[in-house]
């Protein structure tokens, strides 16, 4: 046998070896296919007419280029023998899909832990933000410091103390690790936008479920209204909810700004109404009627008091929508970033039981 034969063999032989102990073991998985991709996204041209034979370099912007834009950046995952849906997680406010990948103390993430339960995981960066920055308005970027406010309006606690048994990792370097994961804006934040791009996501993956967080809460209950493939929904605290026209509740003041129902289409809403939805919030929220001075918690008292009326409004037109507050389940000290703190197999563990009982 010559040398070259009995190295591919060999080689051959430690890839099969490889799979087999990676199949068995809980700390490891095989990846069929990963890769990057955009999605959704305009292309925009100056006026005029581009000559590429009278290009000049000194003057590198000539009439009639073009921009493309406003997508979104997709990275994707599919291991061996995957199950037929996909989950696709859809980042909040600020984020991008690494808030998703990983904790803050750096272990797996909710993509990690689908990823390895079968899962093919799509994680989207939203248009004009994260790695789909590209933007086809002009934009300002603040550069104000301002952690102390965030991490009040996410309920950690009151900067700089974190509230008592809270999830969130309270070391320093979690701290650092997890702040430097912020992304700012690079264009004005546009549901519709978000939610038409997500669906585009659909287009790729194929049937599967969506996964979101705040501010992606709305543009996710948008997007089934573009695509027939999502299948399932589950909204981590998401900020915003859609309503029938002629049905959106009357508005929420609170602390941080009046919370009011986006108005849809008859139509558009029933969308939601075939598939199944779960909501998700955690601890240090005050009952709906525990009015208080304190800024986070009064913006999600009526953030979730809101998801309730959603929820009522889906079921009423014959929908399967659910509220679950993790403290009514014993589940304690959880925070706005729940799927990223301590306890998130635990959390992990609620979600695969819920698609579980969806079939899913």
């Amino acid at each position: 046998m010559n040398v070259k034969k009995f190295l591919k063999l060999f080689l051959l032989e430690m890839f099969a070896l490889s799979f087999s102990c990676v199949s068995f073991a809980d700390d490891f998985i095989v990846i069929r296919e990963q890769g990057n991709f955009s999605a959704g996204g305009v292309t925009i041209q100056a006026p005029g007419e581009y000559v590429s034979q009278n290009f000049d370099n000194w003057k590198p912007y000539p009439a009639g280029q073009t921009l493309r834009a406003d997508h979104a950046s997709v990275f994707y995952q599919i291991p061996a023998d995957a199950k037929s849906h996909a989950i696709v997680f859809l980042h909040g406010a600020f984020g991008s899909g690494r808030c998703w990948s990983t904790t803050p103390d750096g272990r797996d993430g909710f993509a990690n832990i689908f990823l390895k339960r079968g899962y093919p995981v799509y994680l989207i960066d939203q248009p004009r933000s994260g790695q789909a920055g590209r933007s086809s308005i002009d934009g300002a970027i603040s550069a104000n410091p301002d952690e102390a406010m965030w991490f009040e309006i996410w309920r950690m606690g009151h900067w700089p103390d974190f509230f008592d048994g809270v999830q969130f990792p309270t070391d320093e370097e979690s701290i650092n690790q997890f702040f430097r994961c912020m992304t700012p804006d690079t264009g004005a934040y546009n549901d519709e936008l978000s939610a038409k791009t997500t669906a585009q996501v659909f287009e790729r993956s194929g049937h599967g479920i969506l996964v979101t967080h705040s501010r992606g809460g709305l543009p996710g209950f948008l997007a089934p209204m573009h695509t027939d493939k999502i299948k399932a929904i589950a909204a981590y605290e998401p900020g915003a909810y859609p309503f029938p026209d002629g049905e959106v509740p009357e508005p929420m003041p609170s602390r941080t700004g009046t919370v009011s129902g986006v108005s849809v289409p008859v139509e558009e809403f029933m969308k939601l109404t075939r598939i199944p939805i779960v909501i998700y919030f955690g601890d240090y929220i005050p009952s709906e009627d525990d009015i208080t001075d304190d800024l986070g918690t009064e913006n999600w008292r009526v953030r979730l008091a809101m998801g309730r009326k959603f929820v009522e409004c889906v079921n009423k037109h014959g929908g399967d929508a659910e509220v679950v507050s993790l403290p009514d389940l014993g589940i304690k000290g959880n925070t706005h970033f729940l799927f990223a703190e301590k306890n998130n197999v635990e959390l992990a563990d609620l979600l695969s039981e819920w698609l579980k009982s969806k079939g899913l």
